[in-house]
């Protein structure tokens, strides 16, 4: 079974290589790597270059943002599935895509997910919030919820199906596509209890007030751009879903 893992990056010339290096060596022997290079013009460039014999796409050229740079890497993507790598982020061991396939050997699920660590933007071993997904129930994004969008691998059959990320949205086209994938479609996921991604702090999404006002607006445009109708609390619960995130991380939770 090949995995193709996308990794879009717009300059990020001090932590792409951490993100790349952490897929690259992945003992699991079936990886289809995939860089989609927005253009970058500090230095980025020359960081993918020196890996360009062990990737299996290398785009680079002007995109309309990062969705669009993901859905140039989902339409050039030919693995059975898929998963995203932010340039930001690292897989949390080299075991990490073995157990992530481990789940597809069951026919009947269409996709997983797990648990993700926040580190430090400057010292990544300094972990600064868990985020601990749980078991899946659709129900329970009318209470908030969402899987951490850098853990999912979803059967690539499934964006020919339903689609990829809508561009129209600027910060929350990640749980758009969650809510259509898992809510209005009920694709059968499966809960990998373990941790699957490190992530610098510092989301777009909350980079501002303005953006954290965005990202309410599109949470609810989601439901509504899939004939769903919004969970009356959306705008409450799902940021407060982050507060037994810190909870956690206080208390030193790392399962």
């Amino acid at each position: 079974m090949k995995i193709s893992i996308i990794t879009a990056v717009y300059n990020r010339e001090k932590t792409i290589a951490q993100a790349m290096d952490s897929v690259l060596s992945q003992d699991y022997p079936d990886i289809e790597y995939i860089v989609v290079d927005g253009m970058s013009n500090d230095g980025t460039d020359d960081v993918v270059r020196r890996y360009d014999d062990r990737l299996a796409v290398s785009i680079r050229e002007k995109d309309a943002g990062i969705y669009d740079a993901l859905n140039k890497g989902v339409r050039a993507a030919t693995g059975d599935v898929i998963g995203f790598l932010h340039a930001d982020d690292f897989l949390a061991s080299s075991q990490s895509v073995s157990r992530i396939a481990t789940v597809f050997r069951d026919p009947n699920v269409d996709g997983t997910y797990g648990d993700l660590q926040y580190v430090d933007a400057s010292d990544p071993t300094r972990i600064k919030r868990f985020w601990v997904a749980g078991d899946y129930r659709a129900s329970r994004f009318r209470w908030g919820w969402m899987p951490p969008h850098p853990t999912v691998y979803l059967r690539r059959d499934l964006y020919s199906r339903y689609g990829g990320f809508r561009q129209d949205f600027q910060i929350a086209a990640d749980y758009e596509l969650l809510v259509r994938m898992m809510v209005k479609h009920q694709i059968r996921m499966r809960y990998l209890q373990e941790i699957v991604v490190k992530m610098r702090v510092g989301g777009k999404s909350n980079a501002s007030l303005r953006n954290r006002l965005t990202a309410n607006r599109e949470d609810r445009l989601a439901w509504k751009v899939n004939d769903l109708s919004p969970p009356p609390g959306l705008r409450w619960m799902k940021p407060m879903r982050k507060v037994t995130q810190f909870a956690k991380s206080a208390l030193g939770w790392n399962s």
